[in-house]
């Protein structure tokens, strides 16, 4: 028979390599809430050796959100675990992530410790959130096509009567007609800017970076703050199977309303890269073209970022809130994905477009400020 020494030291030998293989994060805080491990798959969450989080305390990890150092404390006292989801871990600007916490109390050499596992959940959640965002933008598009039709053939009947109407009128009695006439127009006008445009894209292959020199010429016509627009493109970017006009529609629409949410003193950037394996609707894209459109303005107000993309939603005052619907339809036309992500200081939006499996002869790159 084995020695309960021997057998002892077989169960640490187990656990440790145990720790080592899982995929959960596993950190450890000693009484003073300090760390004192952390397994590889903590390590490549964090983007830190054990020997640079060594002895760090809790805080600096999970500043900012519910871990807090009262609360572990009761943990260590009490002994009742607890699990906190969406806990947003901000090591650094450019190292960010959700993740789900579970805390539960566990002992080594008899003295108390915290045990904590964390488990990345940004992705799962950001299909959840695209996928309930675009079922939410389709049942407001049927809604709006039902309104749509409900108003426009009133609209369309009352017109006609004015218009006979004028026929049977004195010259100075004519501005009442005209007035329902232009009324008539006007709402008509509105109903099809809501329901976005009706054609189909005319597909071509296009060099993006062509269609954001456009972009990039246009808004400075009208960027009466004088905004500065940078330019970060990746010059290898093969050819894009899409509407050149449509397209740059849509990244004019996302500028502008950057423009309009932002000071002279902020800036817009314009960016280019490729992207791999990326979920678009539910489907998983090898590849894909994406564009970004980045402002360090003060951000989308959150009471509005659920419904950004559903018609007449506007965070200004004298908004319309069509510009960003017209933009999601565009790109869904595509068979793209336009999303977003924004906090004070960093708003970016983001729009995914497929590359087709063949390759195509790719065109000379434009010149312009490339940084």
């Amino acid at each position: 028979m084995h020695s309960r020494s021997h057998i002892q030291e077989q169960k640490l030998s187990y656990q440790q390599s145990l720790a080592n293989q899982l995929v959960t994060a596993v950190i450890i805080l000693n009484k003073k809430l300090a760390i004192v491990y952390v397994n590889p798959a903590a390590e490549a969450l964090l983007n830190k050796s054990i020997y640079r989080l060594y002895n760090t305390a809790s805080d600096v990890i999970f500043a900012n959100t519910s871990i807090n150092s009262p609360r572990l404390q009761q943990l260590l006292t009490s002994g009742q675990e607890f699990t906190d989801s969406d806990i947003v871990i901000e090591l650094n600007e450019h190292h960010r992530f959700t993740a789900e916490v579970t805390a539960s109390s566990v002992e080594f050499n008899k003295t108390p410790h915290v045990l904590l596992e964390l488990k990345q959940i940004d992705q799962q959640k950001q299909i959840s959130l695209e996928v309930f965002q675009y079922q939410q933008w389709l049942a407001a598009r049927d809604l709006i096509k039902g309104l749509a039709h409900e108003i426009k053939n009133p609209l369309g009947g009352l017109r006609g009567a004015a218009q006979l109407l004028s026929k049977e009128l004195n010259n100075d009695q004519l501005e009442y007609t005209t007035m329902i006439i232009e009324q008539a127009d006007r709402l008509t006008n509105l109903v099809d800017r809501l329901l976005g445009p009706n054609q189909l894209p005319q597909i071509q292959a296009q060099n993006i970076h062509v269609i954001l020199e456009k972009v990039c010429q246009l808004v400075s016509y009208s960027n009466e703050q004088k905004i500065n627009l940078l330019r970060d493109y990746d010059p290898s970017l093969p050819p894009v199977e899409c509407d050149q006009e449509k397209l740059q529609q849509a990244v004019i629409n996302i500028v502008n309303n950057a423009i309009q949410a932002i000071d002279k003193k902020n800036t817009i950037t314009l960016r280019t890269r490729i992207a791999s394996n990326k979920t678009i609707h539910g489907k998983r894209i090898k590849l894909a073209v994406q564009i970004s459109i980045i402002d360090n303005g003060p951000g989308i107000p959150s009471k509005i970022q659920d419904t950004l993309f559903y018609p007449m939603v506007s965070g200004r005052s004298n908004g319309t809130g069509l510009g960003l619907s017209i933009s999601q339809t565009l790109i869904n036309q595509h068979h793209g994905k336009l999303s977003y992500h924004s906090r004070p200081g960093h708003t970016e939006f983001t729009i995914l477009l497929p590359l087709t499996q063949q390759p195509l002869n790719q065109a000379p790159l434009p010149q312009g400020n490339i940084l």
